[in-house]
């Protein structure tokens, strides 16, 4: 059983990645639903938190049925981190974690995120300010390096762990890279291996099939892995992998009914949580990735990203099912 602290997560977790603008509340649910193991929310701006700005305060929203869940936070000064820890603290996730890893550059080239990764001493000493200012367990989320000559991620791996971090996730890619290029997890395995790591450490970068989870798996022997742009319309991949590590089978593919109940699950939700102007628009980003592969499904697609009625967009979505419903049978 992997622990992060006291939390137990699973033989081997699938963890949801936090991504900005898609792990909301209401995608995080269909995720759930569909087996990830441990989530965490969007990366939330400390300057943002202790400056109580309403967007950065929304996504410190979470629900029972998502744990364990972690709030993740991001800045580049230490006091302002150190805040935000404890106010994420009193929204009572069971991890705190901390971005070390978003590659953006209007994140990255102010000393955020993966920025910090040209700063070492700082990096370990904002994370031993959190770790002392809050109780609960204190989490990491990383890339390789800034590019391929700054590359330290064993170093890294050693300096948090030794001011007390519990579990490390590993992006096998530099920031130079952004999400171009393949991830090398043979970097995340020497991280694993090495003698003097004994915290969790997962993998992330391009685990998109079963074949490829289970290939990584036994070959980089990570803790657990976290999966984040393969998940984004197609939340059954956690259960697809699980089922395939017990099994050596694929579980059926999701049928056309299932895509339109997640799909109508997920703008219900939406709504729900953000209101019906904002879950309309919000949601627009997830309709491709839900139908993708529908041949001719680009007039319906267009209805779904243009209209603004929560009700015509149920309509269209009902219309979907009995529409394509035999083409996508055979």
């Amino acid at each position: 059983m992997v622990k992060i602290g006291n939390v137990e997560i699973g033989d081997f977790p699938l963890l949801l990645a936090p991504m900005e603008d898609v792990s909301d509340p209401p995608f995080r649910a269909v995720c759930k639903e569909n087996g990830a193991d441990m989530m965490y929310t969007e990366f939330i701006s400390s300057e943002g938190l202790i400056r109580n700005a309403a967007k950065s305060v929304e996504k410190l929203d979470i629900y029972d049925y998502e744990r364990p869940i972690g709030i993740q936070i991001f800045g580049d000064k230490i006091e302002s981190m150190r805040e935000a820890a404890a106010i994420a603290e009193e929204a009572r996730p069971e991890i705190i974690d901390i971005n070390y890893g978003c590659p953006v550059k209007k994140v990255a080239c102010k000393g955020a995120g993966a920025g910090i990764l040209l700063d070492i001493p700082k990096m370990q000493k904002m994370t031993e300010e959190i770790v002392k200012q809050v109780q609960l367990p204190v989490t990491v989320k990383t890339r390789l390096g800034w590019d391929d000559s700054t590359i330290k991620i064993v170093e890294v791996a050693k300096r948090l762990q030794d001011v007390g971090i519990q579990a490390l996730t590993i992006h096998g890619r530099t920031r130079k890279q952004m999400y171009k290029g393949v991830a090398d997890w043979t970097k995340i395995a020497e991280v694993k291996n090495h003698p003097d790591i004994h915290i969790p450490i997962f993998g992330n970068g391009d685990i998109d099939s079963p074949e490829k989870a289970l290939e990584y798996k036994n070959k980089y022997e990570v803790d657990g892995i976290m999966i984040g742009r393969a998940a984004i319309g197609y939340p059954w991949i956690f259960n697809e992998i699980k089922h395939f590590f017990e099994t050596g089978e694929h579980l059926p593919p999701p049928t056309l009914k299932d895509r339109v109940d997640v799909a109508k699950k997920h703008l219900n939700f939406s709504v729900e949580w953000k209101g019906e102007k904002k879950g309309i628009f919000e949601m627009r980003r997830h309709y491709t990735n839900y139908f993708r592969g529908i041949p001719n499904f680009k007039p319906y697609r267009t209805q779904l990203v243009e209209l603004d009625s929560h009700e015509e967009i149920l309509n269209v979505l009902d219309g979907v099912e009995s529409k394509f419903s035999e083409v996508f049978a055979s």
